[in-house]
């Protein structure tokens, strides 16, 4: 693809994702022009006395939109990295463990009533722990396998200790039944608890673990020719593993830690960047961040206004998206191979 081209791409998407945001800071149980948000904002620079929509815009509203934006960039980056890493274009975010820790975690902090770490609420941090616990693990335990190639043995150990993992996670539900609505609702992802302090705290690090993929994306590209390819031209595939992996799992982990467990934007947002721009990893990042972020914060827009005053879990929306997005992609993929 010309560069102009990808160029426009990404430019057509950062506008779609600006305006998409703006309508997000809009919307709502008030919704609130446009010249009133300018003139709420101008009040931040300002002594006046702070309105209602300032409260509602500032405190409530934007937080939530950055951190949707970000949740969504990480998991999609996150799933890139961790498809290249696999060489498998279903992998995704989860596909290690992380999901599963981190439930199991905030399942703990819920049902003990944890009181929070200082500015980070007990949940989100709890979370978090579980999931670096649960990738951390699957790391040491992939490195005990004999024969099994390094990613497999990863994904077989991932796999492994998904399954504990839940398993745990069903005991303590079972135990705890009266936590079970709390539980059940936080496993199916939302931004109802989102402030700036949640952003400030966990944006870091999804911007961290990103960064660590993106610079991993020339050598990524190679290593999806085969581990021997990668070798011959002089790459450290063990290094290269373990930096994509590292940084995936971290951009995964505080993800899932501030808005719960959204499914198929991992996969979702990838594939669809990967067909519009192409399997290079340093131009597939940007485009599938941009992409991840708009569908997090399309599916939160949805989530609050479909059943309001009702608000959905983000999961749901997202899973509603993605089941006929990968039918399709079944039905496509079919044709291709018949012809």
């Amino acid at each position: 693809m010309p560069r102009r081209r990808y160029l426009s791409i990404i430019l057509l998407l950062f506008i779609v994702l600006c305006f998409t945001a703006l309508y997000g800071v809009a919307a709502g149980a008030v919704t609130i022009p446009l010249r009133e948000i300018v003139g709420a904002m101008s009040v931040l620079f300002s002594h006046e006395q702070k309105d209602t929509n300032f409260t509602i815009l500032f405190y409530l509203r934007l937080p939530r939109v950055l951190l949707a934006m970000a949740v969504g960039a990480s998991l999609s980056v996150a799933g890139a990295g961790f498809q290249g890493f696999f060489r498998n274009p279903l992998a995704d975010p989860y596909v290690i463990g992380a999901s599963s820790g981190a439930a199991l975690g905030a399942a703990l902090a819920i049902v003990l009533s944890l009181p929070s770490a200082g500015p980070v609420s007990s949940i989100s941090l709890c979370a978090f722990l579980g999931a670096l616990m649960a990738t951390f693990l699957a790391f040491g335990l992939s490195r005990f396998a004999g024969d099994p190639p390094p990613s497999v043995a990863l994904l077989l150990a991932g796999t492994a200790l998904s399954a504990f993992f839940s398993a745990l996670l069903s005991l303590v539900l079972v135990l705890k039944d009266k936590d079970m609505h709390r539980v059940y609702y936080w496993l199916l992802g939302g931004l109802g608890m989102s402030s700036w302090t949640e952003l400030v705290t966990m944006v870091p690090i999804m911007i961290l673990g990103a960064g660590l993929v993106y610079l991993a994306s020339r050598p990524l590209d190679i290593l999806i020719q085969g581990d021997d390819v990668a070798h011959s031209l002089g790459i450290d595939v063990r290094r290269l593993r373990f930096l994509v992996a590292t940084g995936a799992s971290l951009a995964a982990a505080a993800a899932v830690a501030s808005a719960g467990i959204i499914g198929f934007v991992g996969l979702i947002a990838p594939h669809a960047m990967r067909i519009i721009v192409g399997p290079s990893h340093r131009r597939l990042l940007p485009a599938a961040a941009l992409g991840g972020a708009l569908l997090v914060l399309v599916a939160d827009i949805v989530a609050r206004r479909i059943a309001a005053p009702l608000e959905l879990p983000i999961g749901i929306i997202t899973s509603i998206i993605g089941a006929p997005f990968f039918i399709l992609l079944l039905f496509k993929r079919g044709r291709h191979l018949g012809s």
